[in-house]
């Protein structure tokens, strides 16, 4: 029997998610704070979610390798992508995203960090508790990185093409995104959660009612609804262009993002959201 959660984690938790909510509704809205700070609040939000509520499902052993293997492994495949192009691209980061180490912006590192946490969160909740071990050490995986490659989906190209947050130095053809961005970026999750899911060892000690799954269905929602809020503001330029001089509409920029976010992101969502209903039925 679990004994019931103590109210400290899910105060915390609800704070962070409403720092992040924040952030969000400060990326659309005129504001003099720099547009650097908002995402650093953005980046540390999902940061701070990732390490509150992964010390409850995995301890703080457990978070903090998580930590670490998204640290080590996204900042040395960040780094040899912009020296070599691959496996992303050729690609380089501008000013928007503040100070580097390396090639790579530290915020961009950290990134890793609680968007990862939160798509593999999502695809527990989908997977439920198999009971075949291989499926949690490869299958939870795949999933994972098909739902964090979704977000980057529907955020590349406003992040590139639309804010200059990076540039593809050879465009691409969505919005200015190459296709190999996407295919290193699942590569690169991938690795990513199949060492983490190799640590465990296909065990998971996490707390077994549905609403412990709750606050990370929420953060990934409110990531897509914050794509979604995109459309709102009126874009300074109606036209951008990608380094090779491919001109797009900075409307249809934001109106992919935001149907990719309602119907991929908020598909996988939809999925969780009915796992977890039926489990909670049925115990």
């Amino acid at each position: 029997m679990h004994e019931p959660e103590s109210p400290n984690p899910r105060l915390a938790l609800a704070l962070i998610l409403a720092l992040y909510a924040l952030a969000r509704l400060l990326e659309i809205g005129s504001t003099s704070i720099p547009r650097t700070a908002i995402v650093a609040l953005d980046v540390i939000s999902a940061l701070a979610f990732a390490l509150t509520d992964g010390a409850r499902h995995y301890r703080l052993r457990g978070i903090l390798v998580f930590t670490g293997i998204c640290i080590v492994i996204g900042n040395i495949v960040e780094n040899v992508g912009v020296v070599t192009g691959f496996p992303f691209g050729r690609y380089h980061f501008v000013e928007l995203m503040g100070p580097k180490l390396f090639h790579v912006p530290v915020l961009l590192g950290l990134a890793y960090i609680g968007m990862s946490y939160v798509s593999w969160s999502v695809a527990r909740a989908i997977l439920g508790p198999v009971p075949s071990r291989g499926v949690r050490l490869i299958g939870l995986p795949v999933v994972a990185s098909f739902i964090m490659v979704a977000w980057d989906l529907a955020q590349d190209p406003v992040w590139a093409t639309l804010l200059h947050g990076w540039v593809w130095q050879d465009g691409g053809p969505w919005f200015g995104v190459p296709v190999s961005n996407y295919l290193g970026w699942y590569g690169t999750v991938f690795l990513i959660y199949l060492l983490f899911a190799l640590f465990l060892g296909g065990r998971f000690a996490a707390p077994a009612s549905a609403a412990s799954k709750r606050p990370a269905l929420l953060f990934y929602a409110l990531c897509a609804a914050g794509n979604v809020l995109q459309t709102v503001p009126a874009q300074v330029q109606a036209v951008v262009q990608d380094p090779t001089g491919h001109p797009w509409r900075a409307a249809d920029i934001t109106a992919a993002s935001a149907l990719v976010s309602v119907f991929v992101m908020g598909g996988f969502i939809a999925m969780a959201w009915a796992r977890l209903a039926e489990r909670r039925k049925n115990n």
